[in-house]
């Protein structure tokens, strides 16, 4: 794999951004690459584009969508011409400005494309932080390590760009913009948790149905 960028879509995220950035920018320089970064700053309406432009190395634009799905994909078309060469060699990872990467991210990607996958279907934990100790016992009692269970997250996803490009890309869908792409993809992917992703553990999420539903009215509620 010889390019990467990472797109990440925000919509009021003052408070996490940053720590979201600062995040990826270790994982870029753990893998030793010159790595766009997109930002997507959809419909906010606080600090997040201005936070965002304060992080050297990001690159930001700004939309009126109110649409993960339309903000998605128009970070990728901002990251792909930022890349050259064959889309085959490129890889486009992606995550969520209120989420926290590890630092072996990125190196965790390029070594998963250079075994021939095309896509990469990562793990998230929440923040405990932003959990009850009843919540934290159970999602440890019901989350194993190294047996990643395949449910499809945007905070934590890869894929090789012609097989984004063949699948049509990410839909304008307000949420489950994840799966649907996934649904469209032919290639082989892999499961794996071995760069799991912490995402926000808040009750109330940016969008109707997305992880804080699953997570406080499904999952360990």
């Amino acid at each position: 794999m010889t390019q990467l960028a990472v797109v990440i879509p925000a919509r009021d995220e003052a408070e996490l951004v940053e720590r979201c950035l600062h995040a990826v920018l270790a994982a870029r320089d753990a893998a030793a690459r010159d790595i766009p970064i997109v930002l997507v700053a959809d419909n906010c309406r606080d600090l997040t584009a201005v936070l965002a432009r304060g992080v050297a190395g990001v690159h930001v634009i700004e939309l009126d969508s109110a649409n993960v799905g339309a903000a998605r994909a128009a970070g990728i078309a901002r990251a792909l011409e930022l890349l050259s060469g064959p889309r085959e060699q490129q890889w486009i990872a992606n995550t969520d400005a209120d989420s926290v990467v590890p630092r072996n991210w990125i190196t965790e990607q390029l070594a998963i494309a250079d075994e021939g996958f095309d896509l990469m279907i990562g793990t998230v934990r929440p923040d405990f932080a932003d959990l009850s100790t009843e919540q934290v016992v159970l999602w440890r009692r019901t989350h194993r390590r190294g047996r990643p269970n395949g449910h499809v997250h945007g905070a934590n996803l890869g894929i090789r760009a012609s097989t984004y490009l063949a699948a049509g890309g990410f839909a304008s869908l307000a949420e489950h913009e994840d799966n649907d792409l996934v649904g469209r993809i032919v290639g082989a992917a892999l499961a794996t948790d071995g760069c799991e992703v912490q995402t926000s553990g808040r009750s109330v999420g940016r969008t109707p149905g997305g992880y804080a539903r699953f997570l406080h009215g499904e999952a360990i509620a």
